[in-house]
């Protein structure tokens, strides 16, 4: 594959926005004839008392905020949410742990088996544990999981304004490590850091030149949680949004492009743009990990009024 060029980025994220929203759709659809969107549904494992330093993390050990801490929970509790999850359309089921590394033994070797609960109930399985060697991304291999979600945040220059206790280059290391194991990529960022427009295009250019591309991509909104660095920040223009997650699309067609953390904050009739022009996962519960999140209801709601037909409409039209 050709390298995917700064410039050509650049290029797309400044087009009109109703040229960006066209030719978005255009690939969107030719990608994705059904439009489906996929339900993904997201549990903490473990939560709080990470030692890393990202400034907008609510688990962060180094800022003081009202969250209830929590060890890595017992397999029964993963596998009721999974059925719960399951019963309720969710076709991924994704497991969070607030860790900078994934250690071997009793850790892995529990999440090994919360990942076979996970599979046995016909659900993919993604994980989020922080750095993973490559021996460790054989073993989850092995044990089934299909998705490791390693976030990259932000592009590479401005990452060091954000987080300082693991470089950028180590996320690319656990991601190598992750698609040697032969797992699929779940990796995006977040938007309304205080990070520029050079910045964003950065962040989609790393993404868009990973061989082979994420399989997945959240483009997550920031939360602002108060006890945070980032407290303060401002809320995301919902076109911006916009914006963002169809040049993604026009650059990565063949990625899923999940709606993620902050979709709370954005009105219906923004959500359904984002499908549009090319947005087709979101995580289904009202919670994240440990942000809220839209209720099953609305978002049932929501997505029929995506993909099906106006039935008030066809009824009132004499045929």
């Amino acid at each position: 594959m050709n390298k995917i060029t700064l410039k050509k980025i650049k290029k797309i994220l400044s087009l009109p926005l109703n040229d960006l929203i066209y030719k978005a759709q255009t690939i969107h659809k030719k990608s994705f004839p059904k439009l489906d969107i996929q339900l993904a549904s997201l549990l903490s494992i473990k939560t709080g008392s990470c030692p890393e330093d990202c400034k907008y993390c609510p688990q962060s050990a180094h800022y003081n905020v009202n969250l209830k801490k929590e060890k890595l929970i017992n397999i029964d509790l993963v596998k009721k949410a999974a059925k719960k999850a399951k019963e309720n359309g969710a076709e991924r089921f994704c497991m969070g742990a607030a860790w900078k590394k994934l250690r071997d033994g009793e850790d892995l070797d529990t999440v090994i088996k919360m990942i076979k609960e996970v599979k046995s109930l016909n659900l993919e399985a993604c994980v989020t544990l922080g750095t993973i060697t490559k021996k460790q991304a054989n073993l989850l291999k092995e044990a089934g999981l299909d998705a490791y979600n390693h976030n990259i945040d932000t592009s590479p220059e401005f990452y060091k304004e954000i987080i300082t206790t693991r470089t950028f280059e180590e996320r690319l290391e656990t991601i190598n490590n992750v698609q040697k194991a032969g797992i699929s990529v779940c990796s995006g960022g977040i938007i309304g850091m205080g990070e520029s427009w050079h910045d964003r295009a950065r962040m989609i250019e790393v993404l868009a030149n990973l061989q082979p591309q994420p399989e997945s991509i959240p483009i997550n909104s920031l939360v602002p949680v108060e006890g945070t660095p980032l407290e303060n920040r401002k809320k995301v223009n919902s076109l911006e949004m916009v914006r963002i997650i169809a040049s993604t699309r026009i650059i990565l067609p063949k990625s899923r492009i999940r709606l993620s953390a902050g979709r709370k904050e954005l009105s219906n009739e923004a959500q359904l743009l984002c499908f549009i022009v090319g947005a087709n996962s979101i995580f289904y519960g009202d919670t994240l990990l440990t942000t809220d999140n839209n209720d099953m209801k609305s978002d049932k709601e929501l997505i029929s009024q995506y993909n099906n037909p106006e039935e008030n409409i066809i009824n009132s039209i004499d045929l």
